[in-house]
């Protein structure tokens, strides 16, 4: 299984990335490519991509706030993106690790880009928040 990881250290507080990371809502704020998300039932959501508005992304999102971490589950590709808030003096870092199915491996270097410009936007969001 292929997997990556990404880390950016970013000066605002802990609390806004997770109320990026942890409101599905949010999403589109971040999440490059992400149109809209859709609540469902039992922490899953629909999310829908820019130009696929008729394809739709069941995710499943779980979280561990002991562990800062946010798991976000493409139902249908079964791609993960586990989100993890670290301790940095200035913030808090942010780092994510990637696992993507052997099935999905072709998709490795797309997936790898929309990741890291959604921390970058990630960062950018939280920022403009604090």
């Amino acid at each position: 299984m292929p997997d990556f990881s990404e880390r950016s250290d970013c000066a605002a507080p802990p609390e806004e990335v997770w109320k990026l990371l942890h409101d599905p809502e949010r999403f589109p704020d971040w999440w490059v490519g992400t149109e809209r998300v859709e609540p469902g039932d039992e922490g899953a959501v629909t999310r829908y991509l820019d130009g696929w508005p008729d394809f739709p992304m069941p995710t499943s999102i779980t979280s561990r706030r002991d562990g800062g971490a946010v798991v976000i589950s493409c139902l249908r590709s079964d791609i993960v993106h586990e989100w993890t808030l670290l301790p940095s003096p200035a913030g808090c870092g942010i780092a994510v690790l990637v696992r993507i199915p052997e099935a999905e491996a072709a998709r490795l270097d797309p997936v790898r880009a929309e990741v890291r410009a959604s921390l970058a936007r990630l960062v950018e969001v939280a920022e403009a928040a604090a």
